[in-house]
C-alpha cells in the first residue's frame, strides 16, 4: 500500500502503517508512519504527531473512509479523535504484510539474542555465548517473538527459558560495599543476596566488603544498604559484568 487519500479533505497519505481495532462489532483504523508504532509502544517516541499521519479515525484507511461520529460514540463512549486514536494505537493490531512480518520478527529475534549474549555467560566458564549460538538455542526452544512487547522484556523471558536447555546465567556484577554503621547486621542480610563474597575487611567498626551479585538483586541490595545503615553506607560498582575474555565455542 503506497498511497491513500481521504476524499473529504484530499490529504494524501504515503508510507502508511495501519493499526486496526474491532470494537462494538465495528472496525476502526488509524494511519501511522511506518516504524513509529513500535517506538510509541516502547515509549521511545512520545510525540503523537510523529506517529499519526492524521488525527482521524477511519473505517478503512486505504479507501479513505472516515468513521462516523455516532459509531465512535457508541463504541468508545466519546467522539474525541485524540483519545480514540491513542486507544487504537495502544490496543490495536498493526497491519503488516507477510514479508514485513518476517523481516520484523527476524530483526527482533537477532536483537533479543544480542541482548542475551551481552547480559549472560556460561556459569562454568564465565564466558559469553556468541549471538549465533543464542539464536540457534532460541529456535530450538521454539521461542516466538512478540511484536507488541519490547525486546528488553522478552530478553528476560528468553533467559529463563534457556536455563532449562543449557548452562546460562546473568553475568555477575562486582560491588564494593562500605558500611560504617550496623555493619555486622548488614553483612548477615547481604550474604543471602550475594553469589559470593570475595573479600571482607573491618576497619574499627566499618565493614568493607567486595562481592559478586546477580544483577536482579542490585536494587534490593541498594535499598538494604541505605535502610540498614541509615545513610551511613554506600556501594561502588567495580564491574558491571564479570566475564572471562573470549566466547563459548561448540566442542
Amino acid at each position: 500500500m503506497s498511497k491513500i487519500f481521504t476524499p473529504t479533505n484530499q490529504i494524501r497519505l504515503t508510507n502508511v502503517a495501519v493499526v486496526r481495532m474491532k470494537k462494538g462489532g465495528k472496525r476502526f483504523e488509524i494511519a501511522c508512519y511506518k516504524n513509529k508504532v513500535v517506538s510509541w509502544r516502547n515509549k521511545v517516541e512520545t510525540d503523537l504527531d510523529e506517529v499519526l499521519q492524521a488525527r482521524t479515525v477511519f473505517t478503512n484507511v486505504s479507501k479513505g473512509q472516515v468513521a462516523k461520529k455516532e459509531d465512535l460514540l457508541a463504541s468508545f463512549g466519546t467522539e474525541d479523535q485524540n483519545v480514540i486514536c491513542q486507544e487504537i494505537l495502544a490496543k490495536g493490531e498493526l497491519q503488516v504484510s507477510e514479508k514485513e512480518r518476517h523481516v520484523q520478527q527476524d530483526s527482533m529475534l537477532k536483537e533479543i539474542a544480542t541482548m542475551v549474549s551481552d547480559k549472560c555467560v556460561n556459569p562454568e566458564t564465565k564466558r559469553p555465548y556468541p549471538v549465533t549460538m543464542i539464536e540457534k538455542a532460541m529456535k530450538d526452544i521454539h521461542f516466538s517473538v512478540k511484536p507488541n512487547r519490547n525486546c528488553k522484556q522478552q530478553t528476560l523471558e528468553v533467559i529463563k527459558m534457556l536455563k532449562t536447555q543449557m548452562p546460562i546465567e546473568r553475568a555477575h556484577m562486582r560491588l564494593k560495599i562500605t558500611a560504617s554503621k550496623e555493619g555486622r547486621k548488614l553483612k548477615e542480610k547481604l550474604v543471602k543476596l550475594c553469589t559470593s563474597i570475595e573479600s571482607e575487611e573491618w576497619e574499627d567498626s566499618t565493614l568493607i566488603m567486595v562481592c559478586l551479585i546477580d544483577p536482579g538483586n542490585f536494587r534490593e541490595i541498594d535499598d538494604l544498604v541505605r535502610s540498614e545503615t541509615r545513610g551511613q553506607g554506600h556501594m561502588d560498582l567495580l564491574n558491571l559484568k564479570e566475564v572471562t575474555e573470549g566466547e563459548e565455542t561448540v566442542e
